[in-house]
């Protein structure tokens, strides 16, 4: 039986990096010896094969008649004798930032902060990692890229907002995604950053937190299209209701690219008074999904002439009161009145549509809240904001006139619009 010499082989591994052992045949398959590592660059790569072929035949000279590759070479150190393991000098994450450079230039940001080298390497070290700005250095570092300083970096921000880098940045991804076709649609969503700040300022205000923070904090909103490629970016003061920032920043939209045509549509969340009349007033159409709460009014002929009864995939197109519950609608007449502004300037359009599946849904989900308020009556649950609880007396009952009305508004969806 011969020797079997030792080889060194290079295997993908699951994370996509290669790794580098040390093994030797046996029959038809590969018994590894040593596993020297898992390499994620060419240079990598190139030191662990070194590595190996030096562990296999540590005294043996080899005559090398390949060119030393190009990303190999200059990564070895010039100093280390024959016979001893190749040492990563450095190392330089040459495709990541190159990758991350061509993006930004290819949306064309780079023309639109005219070439801001510093403020480049703040938006893609921070995609990179999310740090603080006075970390960007440290993070291109790691990179074995050359930052600039951090004077440079915070000397940046003050020329993105003396230039308007915001709006030019805007226009650059507007352009970008107009290129391939047109915007039919854009979605719209706020946030709150918050600052582990002991004042507040003229920005960062204390405000409603969903996690019940009382740290000054500023509100965020983006705009982006439907495939959630960022359009426009707007910031507003810490106590300001999120409902409000949804006109700034449509009127900002249609201002900077000369649409003339907007329609918000926009959840339950949205339907106030004030509100809706914001929106008409800004000449913004708008279709807002209306609490079922409003049906009973809106409906009141419906209920008179024809009970709680509907048919799958009925729609009523009625009015709805503007402001408070006097409604324009005459009860008396059993057809639905054409939502007109003009006949009709007290009231919106409202429109109502009956499922026989959202029926089924809505009924379930009463059941499970009626059998829960009937629990928490009994003592066997805690009430803790408990639908159809009500106390008569001093004592708890179940509150059946709730649930009956509630039971005949299930199925029903309604929207309201100008």
């Amino acid at each position: 039986m011969g020797v079997v010499s030792p080889f060194v082989r290079k295997v993908k591994t699951a994370s996509g990096a290669t790794a580098v052992q040390i093994a030797v045949k046996e029959g038809r398959r590969d018994k590894v010896i040593e596993h020297l590592g898992s390499a994620h660059t060419e240079a990598e790569l190139a030191a662990l094969m070194e590595i190996g072929r030096h562990r296999i035949a540590p005294d043996q000279l080899a005559l090398d008649l390949t060119p030393t590759p190009p990303a190999v070479s200059g990564l070895l150190t010039a100093s280390a004798p024959v016979g001893t393991d190749a040492v990563v000098a450095s190392k330089r994450s040459g495709l990541l930032w190159d990758v991350l450079h061509g993006v930004y230039t290819r949306l064309g940001l780079r023309n639109a902060t005219g070439g801001d080298r510093a403020f480049e390497q703040m938006v893609l070290a921070r995609l990179i990692e999310p740090t603080s700005k006075a970390q960007v250095p440290r993070v291109l570092g790691d990179l074995g890229l050359e930052p600039v300083s951090t004077r440079t970096l915070f000397r940046s921000l003050a020329r993105a907002q003396e230039r308007g880098y915001r709006e030019s940045l805007s226009g650059a991804l507007f352009e970008h995604v107009t290129a391939s076709g047109g915007l039919a649609l854009c979605l719209y969503d706020v946030t709150t950053l918050y600052f582990e700040a002991e004042r507040e300022d003229d920005l960062r205000r204390v405000g409603y937190s969903k996690d019940r923070r009382v740290d000054p904090q500023v509100i965020v909103g983006l705009l982006v299209d439907r495939r959630g490629f960022p359009l426009r970016i707007g910031c507003w003061e810490g106590n300001k209701a999120e409902t409000s920032t949804i006109i700034p920043i449509a009127e900002a939209f249609q201002a900077a690219h000369g649409i003339a045509d907007l329609v918000v549509v926009a959840d339950a969340g949205m339907l106030s008074a004030a509100n809706l009349t914001a929106l008409d007033d800004a000449r913004l159409r708008f279709i807002v999904g209306a609490r079922t709460t409003r049906a009973p009014g809106d409906l009141e002929a419906h209920f008179h002439w024809a009970g709680d009864a509907f048919t799958d995939g009925q729609v009523i197109d009625t009015i709805t009161p503007r402001r408070g519950s006097q409604s324009e609608r005459d009860k008396s007449r059993k057809s639905e009145p054409v939502w007109d502004p003009h006949t009709h300037p007290g009231s919106w359009r409202a429109v109502w549509v009956y499922s026989k599946k959202r029926a089924a849904r809505d009924n379930q989900t009463l059941t499970a809240q009626a059998n829960r308020a009937r629990a928490v009556i009994a003592g066997e649950k805690h009430p803790k904001g408990t639908r159809f609880v009500t106390v008569h007396q001093g004592d708890q009952v179940l509150d059946e006139a709730s649930i009956a009305r509630a039971r005949s508004l299930v199925g029903l969806k309604g929207y309201v619009t100008n």
